[in-house]
């Protein structure tokens, strides 16, 4: 499925209080990071969470930082992480590519978190673009969603 063909995201009705969510953004390729940002703010926005953006280095960064946040006891909700890869001349791309998503899944797993994933790994910047417009298909809007699903889960479900 491409993303032309997918269904626009939507924010699931999320029990209780207002969701605290995260955006941890690798704003290498800033214009697209910031619209994937647009898009996950508009989505959380409407779905009447409290949000807050920090950035870091890079994709590599994503899961240390969350991590880190994690560690601090600052007691959000869930996370949305942003980011963008775009493939070189070298294999840097694969390594990166691999490990930050593998570092993402281990955070998640590790301390049961809710997160939302829109780190793009795309062939050349277009497709980052495609991916990151305010047409209503944009990668980020699609994260905040995922992470407001798992919110509504773990809460429907009354895990901590």
């Amino acid at each position: 499925m491409s993303t032309a063909d997918a269904p626009l995201p939507s924010a699931p009705d999320v029990p209780g209080p207002a969701p605290r969510i995260l955006l941890v953004r690798a704003p290498y390729y800033r214009d697209v990071v910031d619209g994937m940002t647009l898009g996950a703010a508009r989505l959380l926005d409407g779905a009447g969470a409290v949000h807050q953006t920090v950035d870091v280095a890079g994709a590599f960064e994503l899961a240390q930082a969350i991590r880190i946040v994690l560690r601090s006891g600052a007691g959000f909700d869930g996370f949305v992480a942003l980011g963008c890869v775009v493939r070189g001349e070298t294999d840097h791309y694969d390594h990166i590519c691999r490990e930050s998503m593998a570092g993402l899944m281990q955070v998640a797993l590790q301390y049961g978190i809710a997160l939302g994933t829109g780190l793009l790994t795309v062939h050349d910047i277009g497709q980052a673009e495609a991916r990151s417009r305010d047409d209503g298909h944009n990668k980020g809007a699609e994260a905040a969603a995922a992470a407001l699903t798992q919110v509504a889960l773990a809460r429907g479900l009354g895990a901590r």
